[in-house]
């Protein structure tokens, strides 16, 4: 199981590795060509890139956490380290976002005009190309992976593919004399990262405040119910992360049942479920005496 364990993150921590790469290589050239330009939109969506391959570093720092095996104070394992570190890339990105609403206001009020020619436009076009090859790929291995930094981590990159599509937008405008635009799309910039930094924050806080993971528990119940000396099945509660689910619940048995035979019947529920749910890691079974019914 651990060498398993450990070969998840292995993978995991390669994605991360390519994209982070190719995050800095966007970065840079975005980043060198707004300030040589003077461009401040082109400048913007360099750094919500350079930004991309921030989280992709935290990310690392994180899979490393999360790949450690259970110890004596974190008996449940640490893989919700993955879900707390998705959470800071969450709150990187509102710093983000603060910066460049800072910037886009002041440049408003600036009589410089960005000088905008092809190689402008060929650079956010190739780019743009590969941030779309970074979130296709980013986001098909988290959810082959069930991994929270590999699916935030693309939804990232998907709020800098948007961004980068307002920049060419910008760019048309100038050069069709309308420089105001450069700065009124770094704003729109700032709005789609914040959007993005939000959603990021609300799927981390539900893992880490416990939110309901299975909403549907008819298929719990059916299973428990299906086991041999099980009178009812009720109380269902399920929290964790979509690959490490925690499930507890409540079921009645006959009151004349052995205690053997009742360790016997939750060990074989705990079985059961694993089994048909995968991703589900612990089960905690209540036992409780069915009330026989009065003459």
């Amino acid at each position: 199981m651990t060498y398993n364990i450990q070969k998840h993150y292995s993978r995991v921590r390669f994605v991360l590795l390519i994209v982070l790469v190719l995050n800095w290589i966007v970065a840079a050239a975005k980043i060198l060509f707004g300030i040589l330009h003077k461009c401040q939109s082109m400048t913007a969506d360099g750094f919500h890139s350079l930004s991309d391959g921030t989280s992709n570093i935290i990310g690392l720092i994180g899979i490393s956490l999360s790949s450690r095996p259970k110890d004596s104070d974190h008996p449940y394992g640490h893989k919700k380290y993955e879900t707390l570190f998705s959470l800071g890339i969450g709150i990187l990105l509102f710093v983000v976002t603060f910066n460049l609403v800072k910037e886009g206001f002041k440049r408003l009020f600036s009589s410089v005009v960005p000088e905008i020619d092809l190689y402008s436009f060929l650079v956010m076009l190739i780019t743009l190309g590969i941030n779309i090859w970074v979130m296709r790929y980013e986001y098909r291995q988290g959810k082959s992976l069930k991994s929270d930094i590999l699916v935030v981590d693309s939804m990232h990159t998907k709020a800098d593919i948007f961004t980068s599509i307002s920049v060419i937008v910008a760019l048309i405008a100038i050069k069709l004399g309308y420089p105001i635009f450069d700065p009124i799309v770094t704003l729109v910039i700032a709005v789609f990262i914040a959007w993005v930094a939000f959603d990021i924050m609300k799927q981390a806080s539900s893992v880490l405040c416990d939110a309901v993971i299975i909403v549907d528990v008819k298929k719990i119940e059916d299973i428990v119910t299906g086991i041999k000396g099980v009178k009812s099945c009720h109380k269902i509660r399920t929290r964790g992360r979509p690959d490490d689910i925690n499930v507890d619940l409540h079921i009645q048995l006959d009151p004349d049942t052995h205690l053997d035979k009742a360790h016997k019947i939750s060990y074989a529920i705990e079985e059961a479920i694993k089994k048909a749910i995968p991703d589900v890691s612990d089960v905690l079974v209540h036992l409780e005496p069915k009330e026989k019914s009065r003459e």
